[in-house]
C-alpha cells in the first residue's frame, strides 16, 4: 500500500482529493497551514485514493498518514 504522509506539522486547511480518485504524481492533494503559511502536499506517486486520512481541521504531525493509495 502507497501513503501520502505530513512533511510537517499543521492543520488541514483543504483536502482536494476523495476516495476513488486517480491521482499523479505532482498533484496538489491537500493544503495545511503551519506558522500561518500556507503549505501544499504533493502526491510522489501515482494510484487511487483508497483512504483520506486527514479531514478539514484536523491537526496533523510531521510524517502523520493523509491518504492511502492502492
Amino acid at each position: 500500500m502507497k501513503e501520502i504522509t505530513a512533511s510537517m506539522a499543521g492543520t488541514v486547511l483543504n483536502v482536494f482529493v476523495a476516495e476513488g480518485d486517480q491521482i499523479h504524481s505532482g498533484q496538489e492533494v491537500l493544503m495545511l497551514e503551519s506558522m500561518k503559511m500556507e503549505i501544499p502536499i504533493e502526491s510522489g506517486i501515482e494510484g487511487v485514493v483508497k483512504e483520506v486520512k486527514a479531514n478539514i481541521g484536523d491537526f496533523v504531525n510531521e510524517g502523520d498518514v493523509l491518504i492511502v493509495l492502492v
